[in-house]
């Protein structure tokens, strides 16, 4: 395969896997070979294994935070600190993109930053919806009353009182009161359910000084 046969095939793809570059008259070794060396000379950048996005002087599209972390481990939506940074939520900026899968929790290095993976069991992977990101482009978001869930779900004593309070939780009159506690009533477990309570008690006080 050419380099300039590559970039007609993905030039418009902001990622691209090996198996989108297969034909039944391409040999995959072949395939793989021509990869190594279009990365080394910055034609492609590889994100993992068998996942790749063509170099900046190349590519037409650039990969979305979420796009990225949804590709590099399949079977994830974005969660956490990210989903409640982007609906202003918390007033910390994050610098890498969070994530929640029923595989291994680990840590991503790419090009295009930093991506961390929290596993959850199979029974808790719910609560995300496909968010547009651009271009008819989608990705795996959690919603804000699920991102708050799992954090607390994930975190040790989160359903003391201090916890909610020590998150500097503001904006909370956008969050959905009744499914914040339906969604932490599925989780069955007490110290999610204490902690949805006490998220819930930090929004009327807020919407009481507000009125007062």
């Amino acid at each position: 395969m050419k380099r300039e046969t590559l970039i007609d095939i993905v030039s418009g793809e902001p990622l691209f896997t090996t198996g989108m570059l297969l034909t039944p008259e391409v040999d995959v070794r072949d395939v793989r070979k021509q990869l190594s060396r279009w990365t080394s000379d910055g034609t492609v950048v590889q994100l993992r294994r068998g996942l790749y996005s063509l170099g900046p002087r190349y590519r037409l599209r650039e990969p979305h935070p979420y796009e990225i972390s949804n590709a590099l481990v399949r079977g994830s939506y974005v969660s956490l600190e990210t989903v409640l940074a982007a609906n202003g939520l918390i007033p910390e900026a994050v610098f890498a993109t969070t994530a929640v899968t029923t595989g291994r929790q680990g840590f991503r290095q790419t090009p295009f930053g930093s991506f961390v993976y929290q596993h959850i069991k199979p029974q808790l992977f719910w609560g995300y919806e496909s968010e547009l990101i651009g271009d008819g482009r989608d990705a795996f978001v959690a919603t804000p009353e699920k991102a708050l869930l799992d954090l607390a779900y994930l975190r040790t004593r989160s359903d003391e009182t201090s916890f909610a309070r020590e998150l500097r939780l503001q904006r909370l009159e956008t969050i959905d009161a009744q499914r914040l506690l339906r969604f932490a009533e599925r989780f069955g477990s007490k110290k999610v359910l204490r902690f949805a309570r006490n998220v819930n008690a930090l929004r009327e006080s807020e919407r009481e000084e507000y009125r007062g």
